[in-house]
Formats: structure tokens, sequence, C-alpha cells
């Protein structure tokens, strides 16, 4: 059989942060959604010890794609070697390393290098890297600069909100209106149009229209992840209203013994003075390759706008789960016979 091809590259970045920071970013890939542009959802498989595999979801080319990535941790290099799995036991998936390097006066450099195999084609996973690399691969360098060079204050600029809400219902008819999405704009105010696309079954891209409390409306635009088997949904706002960077969450579907129990996570990044999340001007990478639409949320964080967009989140939260918990309990007593 003869040897696969390989198209290799490099990217690199020079960070104003020191080289541990860098390397934690990198490793917590579960947090990429929030912070890093192109991925959408990070579902861990596996993550113990130095070996984990992860389920990735993420835009390329404004297309969803998904493949399953094996690491290998390795703190005291500060490397992390990766191999993508794609369909077929003879398929050849994308092998790289991320890796970060010291530099002098507490600053790093981050290098990407990957294996791209020729033979790749559109249709597997393994093609994502090639059409991003120019303009996606380059924002994730981009944004992972700009989180770690801020990475001191970050706190100062997360908002989570929790809500959560009893239903005395069928958890399959409390999950089906989380999912139908399409359907919300005919029930919540603030949604004045969604235009829904969902060429894949479970991945659902989505493009609004919210009315804010100061009567402007913003266009979003966003992606969920479903799984009707987990009761979940994951989403990532890739095009968040004016006031925050990016923006996701999960809407779940928690059965018990008494009842069940939804529940809507979501975080949010205020935008920073100085701009939204990417490089300055002049510090881009080199290259070397030849909650959706009230009460107070329940956790909030983040100064200045944060309380703002904390309260918005929770009410929009709570105005969907109880729009679901009425939507559950009413179709179980018109099926109900009277006695």
């Amino acid at each position: 059989m003869p040897e696969t091809a390989f198209h290799h590259t490099s990217h690199r970045v020079d960070i104003a942060a020191p080289a541990g920071v860098v390397y934690g970013l990198v490793a917590d890939a579960v947090r990429w959604p929030l912070f890093l542009t192109p991925t959408v959802h990070v579902e861990a498989l596996d993550l113990e010890g130095a070996d984990q595999r992860l389920r990735i979801w993420a835009l390329a080319c404004d297309d969803v794609t998904s493949w399953v990535t094996r690491r290998t941790l390795d703190p005291a290099a500060r490397r992390i070697d990766f191999r993508q799995e794609v369909p077929g036991p003879s398929e050849p998936g994308v092998t790289g390393s991320w890796v970060v390097e010291e530099l002098p006066e507490g600053s790093s450099r981050l290098t990407l290098r990957s294996a791209l195999p020729a033979s790749a084609t559109r249709t597997t996973p393994a093609s994502w890297l090639e059409r991003a690399e120019h303009d996606d691969l380059l924002a994730l360098l981009a944004d992972l600069k700009h989180l770690a060079e801020r990475w001191a204050t970050l706190d100062e600029h997360i908002v989570a909100v929790e809500e959560t809400l009893r239903v005395d219902g069928p958890a399959e008819l409390a999950y089906d209106f989380l999912y139908r999405i399409e359907n919300w704009p005919a029930q919540l105010p603030r949604l004045t149009r969604l235009d829904l696309v969902e060429e894949t079954p479970g991945i659902q891209q989505v493009r609004m229209d919210l009315l804010a409390d100061d009567g402007r409306t913003h266009t979003a635009r966003g992606v969920r992840v479903c799984f009707p088997h987990g009761g979940r949904i994951v989403y990532k706002l890739v095009e968040p209203p004016a006031s925050t960077v990016a923006q996701a969450g999960e809407w779940s579907v928690e059965p018990d013994a008494s009842g069940v129990t939804l529940r809507g996570r979501h975080q949010a990044v205020l935008r920073c003075p100085d701009g939204p999340s990417g490089t300055t001007p002049g510090t881009e990478p080199r290259t070397e390759s030849g909650a959706a639409p009230g009460t107070e949320p329940r956790t909030a964080s983040g100064g200045g706008a944060g309380p703002e967009v904390g309260r918005a989140l929770g009410r929009d939260s709570a105005v969907v789960l109880g729009l679901a918990r009425r939507y559950a309990q009413s179709a179980v007593r018109v099926i109900t016979p009277k006695p």
C-alpha cells in the first residue's frame, strides 16, 4: 500500500503572556467555545490522565463540521500532540502539535504545526483544516493571543447565569419546545425574527433579530448542537449582540423520580474597552507554510455592563424555560381525560 502524502503547515504567534498561561488555555479545550471564534462546542469523551479524547464541533467557511480528536498533553514540555479521527479506519486524519516556548521578559511563542493528508477531500473532517487554514485558523491563534494577554482581568469580563425550573410534565415535550426554535418568535416578544437552517439533523444554524431594552434591534447568529437522547442543546452565538464578544450556553431537560428540571446555563464575554476579541494592529500571527431571547440571574459576574448583560440573560432564560414548562404541562392537561 503506498504511503500517504501529507501537506505540512506551521503557524506561530508571539504573545505578551507567560508560557504557562498560554499552555493552560490550549489545554483547556472544553472552554474553547466561549473564547475561540471557530469553535462551537467541545464534548469531553475521555479526560483522564495525559491522553484525552474530544469531540469538537467548529465553523469552517460558515459550515459546521465535527470530528473526534485524540490529544496527548505534556505540561513539562508545554506541548500537546493531537490526531484527528475520521470515518473509516483506512483514512488518515490531521495530525499535529501545539508547542509553547518561553521567551524573554515573560512573553511566549505559540506554534501550531499540522500535517494534512494530501488525499483529504471536502467530505471528510480532515478537510476542515485545509479550508480554515488562511482565515479561521489564524483567527484561532489571534483569539488565544488576545485572551492570554488579558488573562489577569478576564474574570472581570465574564458573566455567568444559571436558571432552573421544575416541570410537572413529560421531559420529551419540554425538550421538543426547546428544540423547535423556529416556533419561538410567535411567543417571545423580544425575538422579532428567526431564520433556521438544519441541513444535518441536530445541527441548527440560526439568524435572529433581538429587540433590546432601548428599542433597537440587534441581529445575532448562532449554532446549536442538539443531543435528544441526552436531553441537551448546546449553543454558541458566533455573532452575538453588540455588548458581548461571545456567548455560549446549554439548555437541558433532566428527569427524576418526581418530575423534570429544566436548566439554562449561559456565559458571555463582555466587550473590552479596547475592542473586540482579536489582535491589535501590527500583532497579527505569522504564517509559515510556503442564549436566546423576568427574573434576576442566579449568578452573574463582571463589572461595567456585566449586571445589565446578566439581567438580560437571566430574564430571557427564565422566559424560555417558562414557555417550555407551559408547553409540556398544557399538553398533559389536554390529553388527560376528565374524571
